[in-house]
């Protein structure tokens, strides 16, 4: 019996250690606290802004918590929550690029859409709220268009007198500027402002941005973030990451979307319709192994060339065999987006002579390329030795125009 006791009384000691053994394990295995809390978690800081006030929130699928908890359902809970507006893809970020975006309701609250018969909101819509607010992620690269939906209720808020405020969010390409400044003349809804074809500015940073330089005399209010700084990329900060359109589903698309995404406006496929868009750059008259030949042998910094083959689904070539180059980014901080891009369509161009074509603009004179761009260097073929060192130029010279802006270092 007294064997029999001892023996429980190990398995007992065993199993407690092994359950205590598993609490801290438990313990060790939960998810690190980001590096990074956002805007929106500091709403109850704010308070003061939103009591007794009807809100406005401008967001869809990208705007939520550290912990995936959406703006709309925070706000609902927090404040009086009135309406809700939404950009380009719609709510839940399904809705294909470029294709309008209708309203409806979300919990019993109005959803606008500013992507259909209005990019503007209403007199009528602006009616149901006081006060505006804005939890949408942004991609880092000027052609995208969420900025310029912000931008546009910024100017009607403006007018109406209604006050407006930004949960900040990070920059996924963190604070570098570089590529060419958006030139007078091409203004366009993915390109409103004359900024850098990477900014390298927060959604915040951007409205402040726009409100001081367009002299909108908008009553704005910055919630910022606490613990970005502009070195870090979206890795960095320990946030999950929400696909911010059907195109760019990881964190790491978005700096190969600021790179290849204009080259996507001339002839050449860059993966649309692929499992991996804006990663290849191709066509079914380039053959893999002379594209990446050239390219590996420029040196370019922070990206290696693999000859590639793809076939994609839908959009430019779908269904056909494309040969080109699949992009590895292998150091995000010595990397340059406009030099690679630009280097990939002489690229193109040289090898393949008269092959490269350049669309006209949706509705409009002029050329898509040059849209997307912000000026007409590259399709007119200014040499990159010249052209280059002017790119460089501007965003030096952005980089100090933009310093009042700023809120992080």
């Amino acid at each position: 019996m007294k064997r029999l006791a001892v023996a429980l009384i190990l398995l007992v000691t065993v199993v407690t250690a092994g359950c205590v053994d598993a609490g801290k394990r438990d313990k060790k295995e939960q998810a690190p606290v980001p590096a990074v809390t956002l805007g929106i978690e500091r709403v109850d800081e704010y308070a003061k802004l939103f009591a007794g006030q009807r809100v406005g929130l401008i967001t869809n699928q990208t705007g939520v918590d550290s912990k995936l908890r959406s703006s709309e359902d925070i706000l609902l809970e927090k404040t009086n929550l009135t309406g809700i507006f939404v950009p380009e893809h719609g709510l839940f970020g399904a809705v294909a690029a470029g294709d309008d975006v209708d309203g409806d309701k979300y919990r019993g609250v109005p959803v606008y859409s500013l992507y259909g018969a209005t990019r503007r909101p209403t007199a009528e819509m602006l009616d149901a709220i006081d006060v505006m607010t804005v939890d949408i992620q942004d991609v880092g690269a000027r052609h995208y268009t969420y900025v310029s939906t912000m931008a546009y209720a910024m100017e009607a808020c403006a007018k109406a007198g209604k006050k407006f405020v930004v949960f900040d969010r990070p920059n996924p390409l963190g604070g570098m500027i570089e590529g060419p400044t958006l030139k007078k003349g091409m203004e366009s809804f993915i390109g409103l402002y004359q900024v850098p074809l990477r900014h390298g500015m927060t959604i915040g940073e951007y409205a402040r941005y726009i409100n001081e330089t367009q002299q909108l005399g908008l009553d704005l209010t910055v919630v910022p973030m606490q613990g970005w700084k502009r070195s870090m990329y979206w890795q960095d900060t320990g946030l999950p990451w929400v696909g911010t359109s059907p195109q760019i589903p990881t964190a790491d698309t978005a700096l190969y979307y600021v790179t290849t995404g204009v080259l996507g406006d001339t002839n050449l496929s860059v993966g649309i319709g692929t499992a991996k868009p804006f990663y290849y750059v191709g066509a079914p008259f380039a053959r893999q192994d002379e594209v990446a030949e050239r390219l590996n042998r420029l040196q370019l910094p922070g990206v290696q060339f693999r000859p590639a083959v793809f076939i994609p689904n839908y959009g430019a070539f779908a269904k056909e065999v494309n040969g080109g180059v699949e992009l590895y980014i292998t150091d995000p901080q010595v990397y340059r987006a406009a030099l690679t891009g630009a280097s990939i369509l002489r690229s193109f161009e040289e090898l393949y002579p008269n092959k490269v074509v350049y669309p006209a603009r949706y509705g409009g004179e002029g050329y898509k390329l040059d849209i997307a761009l912000g000026e007409n260097a590259l399709r007119v073929g200014v040499p990159l030795e010249r052209l280059l060192p002017r790119w460089d130029r501007e965003a030096q010279e952005f980089a100090q125009q933009v310093q009042p802006y700023l809120l992080y270092k």
